[in-house]
């Protein structure tokens, strides 16, 4: 049986119906990491031992007819970002000096341990999280097993590589700007957002850290099924978040969305696009048109370029981590003097214009967002969803210097290279519930993705969108591209 063509609740299944043991199921995927990890570079490190030793205890809890859940058995890999699991260890996405041991778990982490997954390993990221690919300085460039000429998206590029090339089926992604959205369109996984307040999203000392712009826990999956399942369990109240709302209850991904408008956008009236995206995103227009979706076009007007926008973004995100490093230089640890070749310099740049901010800058950032979320909300009166490119570009190659960017210009128009060819970070913006949905392919066998945008606290919806694209457009036979890639 080759469980990699499966998704994580189809494995869950037959763990807990007694067709296979949670330690065949750990033992078959230890195997595929051992063999094809090392061309596309998707695990920092890995828990063998560890995730053995779990599946042994969950083989005598099925033997004695206890139902684990709906990923019984299931390895699962972490984002090597943040602290995510007690006792492991972060690199905040490849800093040698800021390598430290897990306090606390994140919500995907408990999760998927409250549905039977096993956790196996750390996946790669960019530093800080901080931009649309995934490369860093101390672990190196994450590949695309589609081509691996390619990067794998980010700055969960780690996690949907080692999903969509089968060697976990299931990996946490966090959201910032668009990386969990972004690697899934690299990747032909479908990536979801949920809005803010929906998962707990707790932060200290300061508990409103995570929300310029907002960053949201989730995960990469091959199903809208398995999204579904686990929002399901990320979805609760945590008053030390000041931002939670109660606990919705189960996630439907089957709801009856007829009569709902949906409206489509090639590039939010501000992003300079590729003509191959362009012609891609026509074309799957014009096929969900045939498939029986009624969609209109529609035109936003931000006030803002891409550019402006997207380096409030670059600068918004950079406000926290350059606090931490300014609270450790007062404590005798100045880490950008110590380790400064360690840092990426994008990062660098960012800091500096961080501490040299005045009120006024956070007041320019957030009067921008707010005409963001002005926007969508006069959109989202009308209609139920927006739909648009996921990125303006067919793929991002491999720079080989472990500093892989984006591009600096498209179509002759400048771009902001971190993350201005992503139309993801609008959404962290304002908050709205957001995924990427596989569409086929454009370029060089690179996966392209649809964006798909809803009205706040509308994930059901959302979720029962894409179902129904899945169910029409079915996306799960591309993976065979990648796992049958020889390594």
């Amino acid at each position: 049986m080759k469980l990699e063509l499966l998704s994580a609740s189809e494995v869950g299944e037959l763990v807990n119906k007694r067709e296979i043991k949670p330690s065949e199921v750990i033992k078959y995927f230890i195997d595929r990491i051992e063999k094809r990890n090392k061309s596309v570079n998707a695990f920092t490190f890995t828990e063998f031992d560890y995730a053995l030793k779990k599946a042994e205890e969950y083989d005598k809890k099925i033997e004695n007819g206890e139902y684990l859940g709906a990923f019984a058995g299931v390895p699962f890999a972490l984002k090597d970002f943040l602290p995510n699991k007690i006792g492991w260890q972060s690199s905040h996405g490849g800093v040698k000096c800021l390598i430290a041991t897990d306090t606390v778990n994140s919500v995907f982490c408990e999760a998927m341990e409250s549905l039977g997954g096993i956790a196996i390993g750390k996946t790669n990221a960019p530093s800080y999280g901080f931009r649309g690919t995934t490369d860093n300085k101390l672990y190196g460039v994450t590949k695309n097993p589609f081509n691996t000429e390619y990067n794998a998206g980010g700055s969960s590029g780690g996690s949907a590589v080692a999903v969509a090339d089968g060697m976990v089926l299931i990996a946490e992604g966090g959201d910032a700007g668009g990386s969990i959205r972004v690697p899934a369109a690299f990747n032909n996984l479908f990536g979801f957002k949920a809005g803010v307040g929906t998962i707990p999203s707790v932060s200290r000392p300061d508990a409103f850290s995570a929300s310029h712009p907002y960053c949201f826990n989730g995960g990469l999956t091959k199903t809208v099924k398995d999204s579904a399942i686990l929002l399901g369990a990320m979805n609760y109240y945590d008053g030390k978040d000041p931002l939670s709302r109660p606990k919705s209850g189960d996630y439907s991904f089957e709801k009856d969305i007829k009569g709902k408008k949906i409206a489509y956008t090639l590039d939010f009236g501000i992003f300079s696009v590729e003509k191959e995206v362009e012609s891609k995103f026509s074309s799957a227009i014009e096929e969900l048109k045939e498939l029986g979706f009624d969609l209109s076009p529609v035109s936003f007007e931000f006030g803002h370029t891409a550019m402006e926008l997207a380096r409030l973004w670059c600068f918004g995100i950079t406000v926290d981590p350059a606090i931490e490093l300014n609270l450790l230089k007062r404590q005798g640890k100045d880490l950008l003097k110590e380790h400064r070749e360690e840092f990426p310099e994008e990062f660098i740049y960012w800091k500096e214009i961080c501490d040299k901010a005045t009120i006024m800058d956070m007041y320019k950032f957030n009067l921008g967002r707010t005409k963001v979320l002005d926007e969508f909300e006069r959109v989202f009166e009308k209609y139920d969803y927006v739909l648009s490119p996921v990125t303006c570009v067919t793929g991002i190659r491999n720079a080989g210097d472990r500093n892989t960017k984006g591009p600096s210009e498209i179509c002759g128009v400048e771009v902001e290279s971190l993350i201005g060819w992503c139309e993801t970070f609008l959404a962290n913006f304002s908050g709205h519930p957001s995924a990427s949905i596989p569409f086929g392919f454009i370029g060089e066998n690179i996966p392209f993705g649809i964006q798909a945008i809803s009205r706040k606290y509308c994930e059901s919806d959302l979720l029962s969108l894409c179902g129904k694209i899945e169910k029409l457009k079915p996306w799960r036979e591309n993976y065979r591209i990648a796992l049958d890639r020889k390594i």
